[in-house]
């Protein structure tokens, strides 16, 4: 198994509608992959390592798939679909992660 995370660092001026993300733009995305995307997570960023320390991502989300073919072949004919929905709830660049689901 795999998982795929997308990474939305905070930084100074990032902005970011969770309510569309969860509401509209996750459920997209997972109507898109369809069964290869085996289940979602979205987490918000709340804090820090230290007091008053600000999150280092004001979201992620994961995603599992059998492999990396299995989530390349579902995401490849929808990624402009999902990309281009990205401006509508951040100005974040995201960053991918693809791992191998160990324990």
């Amino acid at each position: 198994m795999i998982k795929v995370s997308v990474f939305y660092p905070n930084h100074d001026g990032s902005t970011f509608d969770l309510a569309y993300y969860l509401d509209e733009h996750m459920p997209m995305v997972r109507r898109l992959l369809g069964d290869a995307c085996k289940r979602s997570e979205v987490e918000e960023g709340l804090a820090g390592g230290a007091p008053g320390q600000p999150p280092n991502y004001r979201a992620a989300a994961h995603m599992y798939f059998d492999s990396v073919d299995a989530f390349q072949a579902a995401f490849e004919p929808h990624a402009n679909t999902i990309l281009a929905d990205v401006p509508n709830y951040t100005n974040i660049a995201p960053m991918l992660q693809i791992s191998a689901v160990r324990a």
